[in-house]
């Protein structure tokens, strides 16, 4: 019988002695502000400003996209204080996972665990869907044209340009970039950061660009009205359509959650963390909101329900050729996001392995690349099948909520580690406790109160499948639970 000290949940120093306890099965630490700064930038800014913009604007809020954004923002950035505070106090991978463990327990850091495999493998699966669009559309431009049946998952309905229709059969795009992009991680995450910090710049270079050229292009008349009259039923236009937009792209504000997962890899991770995660959002909540201005400006709200509104913005412009460099841009964009969503999920698989909850094959790195590879190929394998057969749909509304409950209890942590672990070094203290963790929690309550019913009940339905697995495997062979058997 374990000692039911153990049951209950990790202490602070338990976690912080654990990556140090591992010896050669530690990850290397590469990983400095810049890097991990870029890393935040290069998930966050991709498909919100490339895809979802648009969507959410045709579909949910018109001009008022940008009031969405602001809503989104200021939910992440209490949210962000309170990882800031939770990633310099424990330097280790794991996110919120790890977090949870430290707070609540061992069944709640299974339970966050397990729906971030929802918010990084499927966010990854569906961004994966985003890029393949750009692409077609690219080489299109280039003369090359992919048959669309060959681009679109089993039982899409594909309009093509004769008036004709077609039916996709596999998403082979897709599947490319998730290959190209988990070679990468597997032979080794210095190599992966620098690729990214070169990405990270060419879409930076390209967003701003858009900004400051398109600017001088806007109609006043399209942002008008700016909140359009509601249909009668919630979430389209009117107060409620703001709402719902800003769940909606709430997918696009998770990068500083898979900042958090590169804890263990930061050279000074009580300096870097906070700056990684903290400026990275802020950078990028600026540049949503201008690039959704500007692109309302540019084009009626209704036309923006496209895969590619940016470049439909562009054209608007009458600058052909910059159409050709957004599409480029947007490529980059989400290629970056796509990296770190892989990247974040094998850290965490990594974590949650080490403490038995999953098989050990998720922690054996290997001994020269000092990667996780045969989890970082496995997890590619799976999304690629994912994106390869698998329409965007409803993705991107799971990804949100699945997000957003992770959020949730990471303000509760900080929290409840002030009262259980108040001596504890913090490097980086949250301000106002608990009034900024108690407002991070209700912003994301009430953004998770803006999506659709159905969407939480496919929370539900994923979270029992967790639950069973939990309790056949990860409960008979926790590191916690019986610390004796390891």
């Amino acid at each position: 019988m374990a000692d039911t000290r153990y049951m209950a949940r990790k202490s602070v120093a338990d976690i912080v002695n654990s990556a140090e306890a591992h010896g050669s099965h530690s990850l290397s630490k590469t990983l400095g502000a810049t890097s991990i700064t870029a890393m935040g930038i290069g998930a966050i800014i991709g498909a919100g400003i490339f895809v979802l913009t648009g969507t959410a604007a045709a579909q949910f809020a018109g001009p008022s996209i940008t009031l969405s954004f602001v809503l989104g923002g200021i939910a992440c950035a209490f949210v962000g204080l309170c990882y800031s505070e939770l990633a310099a106090m424990l330097p280790v991978c794991g996110s919120s996972y790890t977090y949870t463990y430290a707070t609540l327990g061992e069944i709640f850091a299974w339970i966050i665990g397990w729906d971030l495999i929802l918010e990084y493998a499927m966010g990854a699966a569906t961004v994966a869907v985003g890029w393949s669009g750009y692409i077609v559309s690219l080489l299109h431009n280039m003369g090359i044209n992919i048959p669309p049946t060959l681009a679109a998952a089993p039982g899409t309905v594909i309009k093509l340009a004769d008036g004709t229709t077609a039916t996709g059969v596999v998403n082979l795009p897709a599947i490319v970039i998730i290959a190209i992009l988990t070679t990468m991680l597997v032979l080794g995450t210095k190599e992966s950061a620098r690729l990214n910090n070169i990405m990270v710049a060419v879409k930076l270079v390209v967003v701003v660009a858009f900004i400051a050229l398109g600017v001088f292009f806007i109609k006043p008349e399209n942002w008008h009205p700016f909140i359009p009259a509601n249909t009668g039923e919630f979430g389209h236009f009117g107060m409620s359509g703001i709402l719902r937009g800003s769940a909606v792209v709430f997918f696009a504000f998770i990068g500083f959650d898979a900042v958090s997962t590169a804890a263990q890899e930061a050279k000074k991770p009580q300096r870097d963390m906070p700056i990684g995660i903290l400026g990275s959002l802020i950078v990028c909540t600026v540049l949503y909101i201008l690039v959704a201005g500007v692109l309302t400006g540019l084009v009626p709200y209704a036309d923006l329900n496209v895969p590619d509104p940016i470049a439909r913005g562009v054209d608007a412009i009458g600058l052909n050729w910059f159409s050709i460099l957004i599409k480029i841009g947007a490529l980059t964009g989400l290629t970056t996001v796509i990296l770190v969503l892989l990247y974040g999920q094998s850290r965490i698989f990594f974590t949650m392995s080490q403490d038995g909850l999953l098989p050990p094959l998720f922690a054996r790195v290997h001994p020269r690349l000092q990667t996780p590879h045969l989890s970082q190929i496995l997890i590619g394998t799976i999304v690629a099948i994912v994106a390869a057969l698998t329409p965007i749909g409803v993705l991107g509304e799971m990804v949100s909520i699945g997000t957003l409950f992770a959020f949730i209890l990471v303000c509760a942590a900080v929290m409840y580690l002030r009262r259980s672990d108040s001596d504890a070094l913090r490097p980086f203290r949250v301000p106002g406790v608990p009034v900024v963790p108690v407002l991070g929690i209700l912003f994301c309550l009430l953004l998770m109160v803006g999506l659709p019913l159905v969407t939480w009940g496919r929370l539900v339905v994923w979270l029992v499948i967790g639950m069973v697995i939990y309790l056949t495997y990860g409960r008979n062979h926790s590191k916690l639970r019986f610390p004796g058997r390891h």
